[in-house]
C-alpha cells in the first residue's frame, strides 16, 4: 500500500527513539503495525491530447472544478470520518482540514491546467481526503479511494498536510491507479513511487511559480519537527542527503543504478529505488531550465498515460517510454529528448 513514510523509516524510529523520543517510539511501532486497507480504483479513459506550453499567468481559468471533500476521522482509524468541509465551503480553522482542503485545489489545478486531466480518473473524481486519522499517526497513505493523513507524533513528525508534496504526491497514486497501473513491488513498484513524487514536487513548484533552479526537489519537507537534522523525507535532485539524524540515522536512498538496493523489504524497497528515477527527472528538468511541468511534466504524463508501459514496467522500460514520448511531442532533435536522454544515462539506467 502506498504510503508517504517508508517502513525503513518507522523501523528505526521504532527501534531507536528509545527514551529521547518516547511518543515517537510508540507510533512507529503502532504504524508499521497498521497495514492500511487496499482498493481498487476505477479505471481511466484515453488521455487528452495537448501542445504547446503556458504559464500559470496566462492561462484561463480552470475549464473543471474541483469536487473537494474532507472528512475528520476524530483520532480513530474509522474511514471515512466525519465529512467537515465540502466544495465552496468557507475554511473550518481546523489547519488539518483547511491545508488538505487548499492542498486538493492545488493539485487538481495543476493536472487540470497542465494536463487536462479532470481529477483523479480524467472525468471528475470526487477528491475525497479524511484527516486526523489514528493516534498520533506517523503517515499519509492512498487507499484507492481517499487520501488519508496522519497528525504525526510531535516529536519527529508534524501534522502530513504540512507539506503540499505530500498531498500532491498521495493524489498521484490515484492518477497511476486509474492510468498505467504499476505494480507496487521492486522496480514497478520504485517507479510508482518515483510518479507520485516528481508530480508532488511539480505540484508544489506550479503552486509556488519555481523554476526548475529554485525548486528545493524536496519531497516532504516541512513535516519534520525542529528535533530532526533533515529537510525533508526525500531528495530527488540529491538522493541520500534528505535527512542525517541520530535516531533517524541517514537517509539510504540512492541515486545511481551502480548502488540499486535489492531487498525483500518495503515491497522490494519501492521507497529506496525511486531515488534513481526520481534524479533522473531532476536533472532533466534542471538542465531544460524554466517551468519543469511545461517540458519533463508533460513528458512524464505522457508516458503514463501512454498506454504502453506494462503494469511491471522496468526502469530502462519506463526511461524509453519517455524518451519516445519527448521525441514524439518536442522532436527527435530536440532540447526536451536530449535532456531527458542525459538525464537517465546520468543515473545509469539507459547508456551513454
Amino acid at each position: 500500500m502506498p504510503t508517504i513514510v517508508p517502513p525503513y523509516l518507522l523501523d528505526r524510529i521504532a527501534e531507536t527513539a528509545g527514551t529521547r523520543y518516547p511518543l515517537a517510539a510508540e507510533a512507529a511501532r503502532r504504524a508499521l503495525l497498521r497495514e492500511p486497507p487496499a482498493r481498487l480504483g476505477p479505471t481511466s479513459p484515453g488521455r487528452p491530447q495537448h501542445d504547446g506550453y503556458g504559464l500559470p499567468s496566462a492561462l484561463p481559468d480552470a475549464p473543471s472544478t474541483p469536487d473537494r471533500r474532507i472528512s475528520d476521522a476524530q483520532g480513530t482509524e474509522r474511514l471515512p470520518g466525519k465529512l467537515v468541509r465540502r466544495e465552496g465551503e468557507r475554511a473550518t480553522g481546523d489547519e488539518a482540514v483547511d491545508d488538505a482542503y487548499d492542498g486538493l485545489g492545488d493539485t487538481h489545478r495543476m493536472f487540470d491546467r497542465v494536463f487536462g486531466r479532470d481529477s483523479i480518473d480524467g472525468r471528475g473524481m470526487p477528491l475525497e481526503a479524511t484527516v486526523h486519522f489514528g493516534e498520533a499517526y506517523d503517515n499519509a497513505f492512498w487507499d484507492g479511494e481517499r487520501m488519508v493523513f496522519g497528525d504525526g507524533d510531535g516529536e519527529i513528525f508534524r501534522g502530513f498536510t504540512d507539506s503540499l508534496s505530500v498531498i500532491g504526491h498521495e493524489l498521484a497514486h490515484g492518477v497511476t491507479e486509474n492510468t498505467a497501473k504499476l505494480r507496487y513491488q521492486g522496480q514497478s513498484g520504485a517507479l510508482n513511487e518515483h510518479v507520485s513524487d516528481a508530480f508532488g514536487a511539480l505540484v508544489e513548484q506550479y503552486a509556488l511559480g519555481q523554476d526548475a533552479e529554485a525548486a528545493t526537489w524536496l519531497i516532504g519537507e516541512g513535516i519534520f519537527t525542529a528535533e530532526v537534522q533533515g529537510r525533508a523525507l526525500r531528495s530527488m535532485l540529491e538522493p541520500g542527503t534528505a535527512y542525517d539524524d541520530d535516531v533517524l540515522g541517514r537517509d539510504p536512498q540512492p541515486g545511481h543504478m551502480r548502488d540499486y538496493i535489492d531487498t525483500v523489504e518495503d515491497n522490494g524497497g519501492v521507497h529506496l529505488n525511486s531515488g534513481i528515477p526520481n534524479r533522473a527527472f531532476a536533472l532533466a528538468a534542471r538542465q531544460l531550465g524554466g517551468f519543469a511541468w511545461e517540458h519533463v511534466g508533460r513528458i512524464w504524463y505522457d508516458a503514463l498515460t501512454s498506454g504502453e508501459l506494462g503494469e511491471e514496467a522496468t526502469f530502462a522500460q519506463f526511461a524509453d517510454e519517455t524518451v519516445r514520448q519527448a521525441e514524439r511531442r518536442f522532436g527527435d532533435e530536440s532540447r526536451e529528448a536530449e535532456a531527458v536522454r542525459d538525464g537517465w544515462q546520468q543515473v545509469g539506467v539507459l547508456k551513454a
